[in-house]
């Protein structure tokens, strides 16, 4: 697994980077999967593929994601993008399961324990993208920590999210005009952790994996010189 620590742009910046990371896959038909992290500058509003336009305050930045879904603020959060050829048989639901369980191992590294929850909603009510419940979120006891949505491309995924470290409820239910519940964030859950502390340990796992990749395909390499 290919590993790009995480960074900080603004919300078209982070949108074209992941779009050319699933085009450069699809170019050179990698089977290697790519794990980046990061973080936006300024805070920004992003809209799933073929959401509908709402409101967005004057001074807000705002950006249209290749995946689908509804609107998210990218704000006091890690996110993170995958990007991997599909598994030929492999449903939708069984790859964001596949994917979701690198977060969900991670987690277990801090003793906190989620799993895959919700069931598809069809309510068209909600703008915001983390009161919607699907069989894709990542959940603590109930309630959503990690938004996830996919886009394929010529036989590969992008998948992306956010985990919340975070938010302002009062902001966010000023800003969708909804109310905010349901959701949860890791100052909730690990209330001594801070955002940098954080991102090294999920850096130090990730890169764990990448290494175990690397070695797993030296070895596979090694075989195959044998035979």
């Amino acid at each position: 697994m290919k590993f790009i620590k995480f960074d900080t742009f603004d919300g078209k910046t982070n949108m074209q980077i992941d779009s050319d990371l699933l085009d450069e896959a699809i170019r050179t038909h990698a089977e290697e999967p790519i794990f980046r992290l990061y973080g936006w500058s300024p805070m920004c509003v992003s809209l799933g593929r073929n959401q509908k336009e709402f409101p967005i305050p004057d001074g807000l930045d705002c950006v249209r994601r290749l995946t689908g879904g509804r609107a998210l603020l990218h704000d006091n959060e890690v996110t993170y993008s995958y990007v991997a050829p599909a598994v030929e048989g492999e449903s939708i639901i069984e790859s964001y399961k596949k994917i979701s369980g690198i977060l969900i191992d991670f987690f277990k590294t801090l003793k906190v324990d989620l799993n895959i929850g919700g069931q598809k909603n069809i309510s068209t009510s909600f703008d915001y993208c983390m009161l919607l419940s699907t069989g894709a979120d990542v959940c603590h006891q109930g309630s959503k920590l990690i938004g996830s949505a996919q886009c394929r491309k010529n036989g590969y995924i992008l998948q992306h999210g956010s985990i919340l470290f975070d938010y302002d409820k009062e902001f966010l239910e000023s800003l969708f005009h909804e109310e905010v519940k349901g959701i949860t964030c890791i100052k909730e859950i690990l209330p001594d952790m801070t955002k940098e502390k954080f991102l090294v340990s999920l850096e130090k796992f990730i890169q764990s994996l990448s290494q175990q990749h690397l070695q797993h395909d030296k070895y596979a390499e090694t075989c195959q010189t044998a035979e």
